[in-house]
């Protein structure tokens, strides 16, 4: 009787594994493996927020990188216009120039709406403010120019997803000829105080271009002319490292997607049944049982009380 319930229980066993798909229903059932599934778990969990944290990252660098993308040939159309307004011929007529500064204008206009990009209800360039934008109609700065918005992609790696307004569109100090930081009167700021070394903010040298333009000023007009030529290669340099950033956390997203299979596999040998092994098992267990019962049967002998029923 003991073996016919000990054959029953593994009958049991492996019909329980095959409706439910998993060999570790408890940790009874093997205490390493427990032990082991949980620490995959844990890992499977983790690469999962490695994945989500890759995807918001993607999305604010990939918002920012469009922007800068376009804001770069709008500075490169002020430069050309720019150009023109200072050349010698009939081309740069005081009407034509004019014609040139509402045409800046406009771009300005643009370039605002570039730098107040959002993404998730949140401007990209507007660092920890929590306003609706990082720039204000005029283009005055009002986002907040401190602390860095990261993101974790990887064990031990972090990125940055944000690009602070000044960062990119540069900030409301100058840069003299020794490639020292001067306020609007040519006193040195000293060391430290400018939050990023960038050029003159680019809006407010628009409004200089356009004055200029609308005035005939060539001597402003040469002056924007090389303030210009800074604010790009700034704006290019700011979209190169947003570029870089992208491009690693895709690599890391990818890493973390491929180690999340890897761990899974790994779980699922750990906790899953072999189906047709499973299915042998349950027969085998069947016909054993059946056989036990056969024996059984042999062994007790019908006795007179069974006859006289």
């Amino acid at each position: 009787m003991a073996s016919l319930q000990r054959s029953l229980g593994r009958t049991q066993t492996a019909q329980d594994q095959i409706s439910s798909g998993k060999q570790l229903r408890r940790p009874s059932d093997s205490p390493t493996g427990t032990v082991t599934a949980l620490q995959l778990r844990g890992e499977i969990r983790a690469n999962q927020k490695y994945s989500t944290n890759a995807d918001d990252a993607l999305g604010r660098l990939g918002a920012m990188q469009d922007n800068l993308q376009d804001s770069t040939v709008l500075i490169t159309k002020v430069r050309e216009l720019t150009l023109a307004a200072v050349s010698s011929g009939g081309s740069s007529t005081p009407e034509a120039n004019k014609a040139r500064a509402a045409e800046v204008e406009q771009i300005k206009g643009t370039l605002v709406q570039y730098a107040n990009a959002k993404y998730l209800d949140r401007p990209v360039f507007g660092g920890f403010t929590p306003d609706a934008s990082a720039y204000d109609d005029s283009g005055a700065y009002v986002g907040e120019d401190s602390g860095q918005t990261m993101r974790a992609i990887g064990p031990n790696a972090k990125v940055r997803v944000d690009v602070r307004g000044p960062e990119a569109f540069g900030t409301d100090y100058l840069v003299d000829d020794n490639g020292q930081f001067v306020d609007e009167d040519g006193a040195l700021i000293p060391a430290g105080s400018p939050p990023v070394a960038n050029p003159e903010q680019l809006f407010k040298l628009l409004d200089k271009v356009v004055a200029a333009m609308r005035s005939g000023d060539e001597t402003g007009l040469n002056a924007s002319l090389i303030n210009i030529d800074k604010a790009s290669e700034n704006m290019k340099s700011t979209l190169s490292e947003v570029g870089a950033r992208y491009n690693r956390v895709t690599q890391m997203k990818q890493s973390a997607e491929d180690r999340l299979m890897s761990v899974s596999s790994q779980l699922s040998d750990i906790e899953d049944v072999d189906l047709p092994k499973a299915i042998m098992e349950l027969q085998f267990q069947q016909t054993s049982y059946q056989a036990a019962l056969a024996a059984t049967a042999k062994v007790i002998q019908p006795s007179l009380i069974d006859f006289l029923r």
